[in-house]
């Protein structure tokens, strides 16, 4: 058997050489326009977010370090936004305080939510319209929630006064007095738990039937298997719904603006109405970007501290 010439040979490699500088050529400009492509149709989202949030991000930066009320040019100050904050603002730490009050909300609207999420988890005739029902207050716009919210806080002919006056109790002004100020508004928030209880409905979905089998068969009751088995396998649920109702509560300003336009004597002034403020009635906007930096650092670092301590007693089933 003999060899093959070595023209052939070469004229084969040169061949070979040839088709894949093609094949490779074609590869790589479908790669470069698949690339362009790509980008072409992701640029609406690139552009939007460089004009509305990247670049008012940065420019909030840039200015919290200056004198800044849009009228006149911007004058570097260092600092001095930030240790007026602290020290020389009358209504900082009353509004921090009265933000923090209403971390009172978080616990309530979860357990609240929770029992909801507990009762339409059982198989009853109708569930999916009872869930309907409860998880319909949570997709209403915030602004018309709280015009409704207002009728019912009615001192006179409000819907809650006159309940309390069925069983003789003579109701507060809710939204005029100081002191029951803020707690109306946290009764207010516990009528949206409809978006919570989805989420717990998800994690009680997800427990498999045969830890309850298991725990009925060694004898334990209702609430041994609520707080061995349920609650452990709701912490992940627990602790999404902690952050994201901590992170709505510091921010909290619709029901404020609407409803109290941050009174009686500033007790629903809160820190997101008092950023608000300062930029938009006072025109300080230097002033109002250091309070928002503020209270971006002050989630995040809240944020990472339960990321911290969730280690300890959030258990994810494997």
């Amino acid at each position: 058997m003999g060899f093959p010439p070595a023209n052939a040979l070469t004229h084969a490699r040169k061949k070979g050489i040839e088709q894949e500088q093609e094949t490779g050529g074609t590869r790589a400009g479908y790669f470069r326009s698949q690339w362009a492509g790509g980008w072409l149709c992701a640029s609406p989202w690139i552009i939007g977010f460089i004009l509305f949030t990247g670049g008012p991000i940065l420019f909030a930066i840039v200015v919290s370090f200056a004198d800044y009320d849009i009228l006149n040019p911007a004058r570097f100050v260092g600092l001095a936004n930030y240790r007026w904050m602290f020290t020389r603002d009358p209504l900082f730490w009353k509004v921090l305080g009265n933000t923090l009050y209403m971390i009172i909300g978080i616990p309530l609207g979860m357990a609240l939510s929770l029992a909801i999420a507990l009762l339409l988890n059982l198989e009853v005739r109708g569930v999916a319209v009872w869930r309907t029902f409860f998880y319909l207050p949570s997709i209403v716009p915030a602004v018309a929630s709280s015009i409704l919210w207002i009728w019912i806080f009615n001192p006179r002919i409000g819907l809650l006064n006159n309940v309390l006056a069925a069983f003789g109790v003579h109701g507060p002004n809710w939204l005029q007095d100081e002191h029951t100020s803020k707690i109306a508004l946290i009764l207010m928030g516990l009528w949206s738990a409809g978006g919570g209880m989805i989420i717990w409905l998800a994690g009680l979905k997800g427990i498999s039937p045969s830890y309850y089998e298991a725990a009925a068969l060694d004898g334990a009751n209702a609430w041994q298997r609520f707080r061995t088995i349920t609650l452990p396998l709701l912490t992940p649920y627990i602790f999404f719904n902690l952050i994201m109702g901590l992170i709505a509560t510091l921010q909290i300003f619709t029901q404020s603006f609407i409803m109290t336009q941050g009174g009686p004597i500033d007790s629903t002034l809160f820190y997101a109405y008092h950023l608000f403020n300062n930029a938009f009635r006072f025109l300080q906007m230097g002033y109002a970007s250091a309070l928002g930096w503020f209270l971006f650092l002050a989630v995040f670092t809240l944020t990472l501290l339960q990321l911290k301590l969730s280690k300890r007693w959030v258990h994810y089933e494997e």
